[in-house]
């Protein structure tokens, strides 16, 4: 028996400065998250959070700091897995994309936006040393989760 399981791998990034962290106003995930993407083959995972949050916000970090993931099984078996990174080294001019608009916004008004579905508590993971995992599984048919 194969323990291979299909696998799709994508990221996100917690860029701050301070106080101010950087968001997005995602239209596919409608709401606000960070910004982040697709692994792409033959690509390493820190190329592609450093290639995203590029593309995403013009912006070019340097050292991220893989600090948890988000992860799910999907009914075919196939595996969801979203890593999260951290970094506060970057440099460039902040622009928007075709992912949705980006902007600096203080850390303590973080609740307040318009979020993602879950980013409260995913905030938690990027932010909290004992966190390390954003775990959905599903209960009856209902999607739950777990902080780990």
């Amino acid at each position: 028996m194969s323990r291979t399981v299909m696998t799709e791998i994508t990221n996100l990034c917690l860029v701050y400065d301070g106080d101010k962290i950087l968001v997005q106003n995602n239209k596919k995930w409608g709401g606000i998250t960070f910004p982040g993407g697709h692994v792409e083959k033959f690509e390493s995972l820190t190329d592609a959070v450093i290639r995203e949050v590029y593309e995403e916000t013009g912006l070019t970090i340097s050292n991220p700091q893989l600090c948890g993931f988000k992860d799910w099984s999907e009914d075919d078996g196939s595996r969801y897995i979203v890593l999260f990174y951290k970094t506060n080294s970057f440099s460039g001019q902040l622009r928007s994309s075709d992912e949705g608009e980006v902007f600096w916004c203080d850390l303590k008004d973080f609740d307040s936006l318009d979020l993602a579905l879950d980013m409260k508590d995913m905030l938690r993971v990027f932010l909290e040393d004992n966190l390390s995992e954003f775990f959905y599984y599903k209960e009856n048919d209902t999607w739950k989760y777990s902080l780990k």
